[in-house]
This record gives C-alpha cells, structure tokens and sequence, in this order.
C-alpha cells in the first residue's frame, strides 16, 4: 500500500522540477495591460532572460517612443518596430513583451506565429483605462478623448489579438497568479519543458 506523504512528496518533486523555454514567449495586448510586469514575473518563474520590445526600440533610435512618433509619426515608428521586434524573435529562447500595436502588424504577426510562442493577456477596458491614465508617455492616447481612443484600439485589436496561441484574463488577478496560470499554459503545449538530468 502507497504512503499518502509518499504520493505528496512526488507530487510536490514535480511541482519543483526545473522547466526552460522550448521557443521564445511573447506577450501581447494593449498598452495597461501589465505585458512587461507580467513577463519580468514570468521569466523569473522560468529563469529565463525578459526583453521589453518597446525598451528595445528607445535603445535603437536612441530617444524615447514619444519623441518616435512626434518626429516620425506612426508610421515611422512601426517601421522601426518590425524591425526590432523581427531581431529580437531570432535571439535564443527568451519572454518578450510587444507594445500594444505591434501584433496587430501583419508583418510581425506572422513572424511572431514563425519564432515564438504568444500569449494574449485579455484586459478589460475599464482596467486598460484606470492604468494608462497614471502614465504620459502614451503618444497614441495624445487626444481629447483618450478613454474613447483606448477603445476604439482595442476593438480594432480584438480580432489579431484573438490570433495570440494563449489568451490569459488579467482584470482582477495578482502578478503571480497571471505568470503561474501562463507557466501552467505554456507546459501543456510543451513550450516549457522539463530539464532533463545529465
């Protein structure tokens, strides 16, 4: 007969076991979306490098997004975008979080889908609205009416957002609890597996 504290004990040696990334994770979704702070948690729990693309494109242009899109307007900017984001999907295996727009490219939607694992981290338009407001360096929201703005990009998102491989809700729930049910998600599809023993 099975000792029940033998059973736990190699449940919780599962539990315990060290997983890696398989391929590089991406995180999309609008902007409050908390896609960076989320990925920093996530690539903690993974011990795996976090990049934040938006981060990435300030350090390319050297100047901040803002200053992209008052000096080369949207377009300019996502130009700049792909090409960043498209270098950093042929870095080895690593969490990357997309600014709000840059999965609704087709152009890095479909390379996205090529190199990476995508994970849509679904808010709410009151919680997307509540966060964005504390925060000035939106240059999409730079109107008279942000909240109706904020809307209007997130429908016209829903649908490549919809495309992402995992959709996670994050409207009420901690940090920790959104990486870990992402960690649980990204094990199912083998994205993350186990390390095996040398």
């Amino acid at each position: 007969m099975t000792d029940c504290r033998d059973e736990m004990n190699s449940k919780e040696a599962k539990l315990n076991k060290p997983y890696r990334l398989k391929r590089t994770v991406v995180l999309v979704g609008m902007m409050g979306a908390g896609k960076s702070t989320i990925g920093r948690k996530l690539a903690q729990r993974l011990e795996a490098k976090f990049l934040d693309a938006d981060t990435e494109i300030e350090r390319a242009a050297g100047c901040t997004i803002p200053e992209i899109f008052s000096s080369l307007g949207e377009a300019g900017f996502r130009e700049g975008e792909r090409r960043v984001i498209s270098r950093l999907l042929d870095d080895p295996p690593h969490i990357l979080a997309l600014g709000g727009g840059a999965f609704a490219d087709p152009v890095t939607r479909k390379k996205t889908k090529e190199r990476a694992a995508s994970i849509w981290i679904d808010t709410d338009l009151d919680t997307l609205f509540q966060r964005v407001s504390r925060r000035t360096n939106r240059p999409m929201l730079y109107v008279s009416d942000p909240r109706a703005e904020l809307e209007k990009l997130l429908n016209a998102r829903l649908s490549s957002y919809s495309e992402a491989d995992i959709v996670i809700s994050s409207n009420d729930t901690s940090v920790d609890t959104t990486a870990s049910t992402a960690e649980a998600k990204l094990i199912e599809i083998g994205v993350v597996a186990p390390v095996e023993p040398k």
